[in-house]
């Protein structure tokens, strides 16, 4: 189970390293409506070979064919920023969504040591920052950088990788399973939580750390932030509760629980009397936990409450990028 991130620059390591060359493409900026969010990245190999997306297929093909072209990788600039969807004519052309435009960066030599760098923070979940600069097409690495996972000036751009977003399940069900190998595609990096031991037996996912710790405890390690989400599915409130009552003291991204609007109303009021969480903190559970798609087995719970943190985790991207400088350029 491997995040977008994980598989592009595996990919352009194994590219590279096999003697060929390939551009890295970054979204850097979208107008409208829009399939991948800035930072987003997608490789294009020499022989126009395509992995990844930066549209969902609208403007590939253009790039696809400058870049296949010939000469691209033998002069200009090493960053060439290319914009799409800017006339009414183009967004026709381009069919770009909900008459969205898009800009992309297009990096036509992208080192495969800092690749390499960036891919291994990305396995180990720790963040890495990207700073590329427009004027000499350099590129650097830091261990620290903006609050926003991406960021543009007049001089560049910055993209943090590695898991920005953390995702802490109460419980190792099978509902608890589906969810985690979800979020990993999401670029969760998931810590399931289990303290009964018959859970914890023949555990199927070895990329997914497994704790018996109880879930307070767990909780209060997790550290959570609000790039932080926990989601306690044991059905069990004696688990449940414990996770809930820390959690929700917290600055989470989101905090949910399994359960009918019913069990949802005497959980809330267990926390209150036996807890002390006040109203304001009661009013952040998602509960019954996930969107309302009439979802009925595991499976489809686990979609529906990934599909919410999805919505939550957008949210905040959207005020996170909204508080931070960017240069709009088309």
């Amino acid at each position: 189970m491997r995040g977008n991130e994980e598989e592009v620059l595996a990919q352009a390591l194994a590219w590279l390293e096999s003697g060929r060359r390939a551009a890295l493409l970054t979204v850097l900026g979208t107008y409208g409506a829009s399939p991948r969010p800035p930072g987003s990245m997608a490789l294009i190999r020499d022989d126009g070979a395509i992995f990844g997306s930066v549209s969902g297929g609208c403007v590939e093909d253009d790039l696809r064919r400058e870049i296949a072209g010939g000469g691209f990788f033998d002069g200009g600039p090493a960053v060439r920023v290319r914009s799409f969807g800017v006339s009414v004519e183009e967004r026709q052309r381009y069919r770009l969504p909900c008459g969205n435009s898009l800009r992309v960066a297009v990096e036509c030599a992208p080192d495969a040591a800092q690749l390499e760098a960036l891919l291994q923070a990305v396995r180990a979940r720790r963040p890495l920052w990207r700073h590329v600069r427009y004027g000499d097409g350099s590129a650097s690495l830091a261990e620290s950088g903006p609050d926003a996972a991406f960021v543009e000036d007049e001089k560049g751009f910055s993209v943090r990788h590695g898991a920005r977003w953390r995702l802490l399940i109460i419980g190792a069900s099978e509902l608890g399973r589906y969810l985690a190998q979800i979020a990993v595609t999401l670029d969760y990096a998931v810590t399931v939580c289990e303290p009964r031991e018959e859970y914890r037996q023949d555990w199927p996912l070895p990329d997914v750390p497994l704790s018996a710790e109880m879930p307070d405890d767990l909780v209060l390690a997790f550290a959570c932030d609000r790039y932080a989400a926990v989601v306690a599915v044991t059905h069990d409130p004696k688990l449940d509760d414990l996770a809930l009552m820390e959690a929700l003291k917290l600055p989470c991204q989101y905090v949910g629980a399994l359960g009918s609007a019913t069990t949802t109303l005497k959980r809330k009021a267990r926390l209150a009397e036996h807890f002390g969480l006040t109203p304001e903190q009661l009013d952040r559970l998602h509960g019954p936990v996930g969107l309302a798609i009439g979802s009925r087995t595991p499976a489809e719970i686990a979609v529906s409450i990934a599909a919410d943190l999805v919505a939550s985790r957008s949210a905040l991207q959207r005020a996170a990028a909204a508080e931070a400088p960017q240069a709009c350029r088309a």
